[in-house]
């Protein structure tokens, strides 16, 4: 299988990472027209599977380093397969969170708030089960992350006041899908052998791993999705029979976005590898300054906000490259 030799790779990784992070929600934006996301969902979770499985039948089966694929879920412990498959339904608890928040709020908020929250308590707890690099800069970058969501709340909290249309619910969705989704990396990095090059018995490759917490994913989603379907947090109920009569279109961009979703996995989980779980988690979340930029600047999601927004949103954005760039140094 493919593996990464070098940090300056892994660095290369997490900002590839981060380009797919932040970019994927442009699938729902372009579908949201004409399609509830709860409908949208389904596809992008397809999506996060059938890329997975790719990746894993191709890099994740090639080459003479570790173990194959197949050969890898064959010998794979049972605390292994659970460890990671409980990181995917983690993920989708509060992944879904998030993309109501998105269809509620916009990308520019929904993303600095949840991803930034998940951000810095996933440092947190993925440095304490590996503690790999410098923690006072680690943790340095993290405050100023933290910042960037203060600043982010109260540049929403300013549209909100001035335009009377924005509900704080997409904000309070944000914020629990933060807190939720700073634990899924830990329970998937658990599930790896350490050094992706030399295989430990029972333990998984990272792309074993990403298909058996894909595989959570879709199993949790007929229970997260269907509730959401029946009791949506905006609108009427949708049932199955709206799903099908979605088109080929509606249904490929949706699919789109999981794979690209899931390739930002991907790639940061192979980083992780000489990056350590902290720093490549870390990096990857900051999407959300992708994610903002496209939110602010291409979809227009704060246009009619009072004077002093966009400065508020300039240092916000600056906090955040100032944060990532020092957790990049702390290794």
């Amino acid at each position: 299988m493919f593996t990464i030799q070098s940090y300056p790779l892994a660095v290369l990784f997490c900002i590839l990472t981060m380009i797919c992070w932040g970019s994927w929600a442009n699938t729902q934006k372009l579908a949201a027209s004409t399609w509830r996301f709860e409908l949208f969902y389904w596809d992008y979770v397809a999506g996060i599977l059938l890329f997975s499985l790719l990746f894993a039948f191709t890099l994740g089966s090639l080459g003479d380093s570790g173990r194959s694929f197949v050969e890898d879920l064959y010998q794979a412990s049972g605390s292994s397969l659970f460890s990671a498959f409980i990181g995917g339904v983690l993920f989708n608890a509060a992944n879904i969170l998030l993309v109501a928040a998105i269809a509620i709020a916009g990308m520019s908020v929904a993303f600095p708030v949840g991803i930034g929250l998940a951000l810095v308590v996933g440092v947190i707890v993925n440095y304490l089960a590996a503690p790999v690099g410098n923690s006072v800069l680690l943790f340095t970058g993290v405050v100023l992350v933290a910042v960037a969501i203060l600043l982010n709340a109260n540049a929403y909290r300013k549209l909100a006041s001035n335009t009377g249309k924005v509900s704080t619910k997409g904000l309070a969705l944000s914020v629990v899908a933060g807190l939720l989704m700073g634990f899924f990396y830990k329970f998937v990095a658990g599930s790896m052998f350490p050094d992706f090059a030399h295989p430990l018995d029972g333990k998984l490759s990272p792309y074993t791993a990403v298909v058996v917490f894909s595989t959570g994913i879709l199993a949790s989603n007929f229970l997260f999705n269907t509730l959401l379907m029946r009791r949506p947090f905006v609108g009427t109920p949708v049932s199955f029979s709206d799903y099908f009569s979605g088109n080929f279109r509606t249904h490929a961009v949706g699919i789109l976005g999981g794979m690209i979703w899931c390739a930002g996995m991907s790639f940061s989980i192979l980083a992780s590898d000489k990056a350590g779980p902290a720093i490549s988690y870390g990096l990857g979340q900051g999407a959300t300054i992708v994610a903002a930029l496209w939110g602010i600047y291409i979809w227009k999601e704060f246009k009619g906000a009072p004077a002093g927004v966009h400065r508020i949103l300039n240092l916000m954005l600056a906090c955040y490259i100032a944060g990532l760039a020092i957790i990049i140094y702390s290794r």
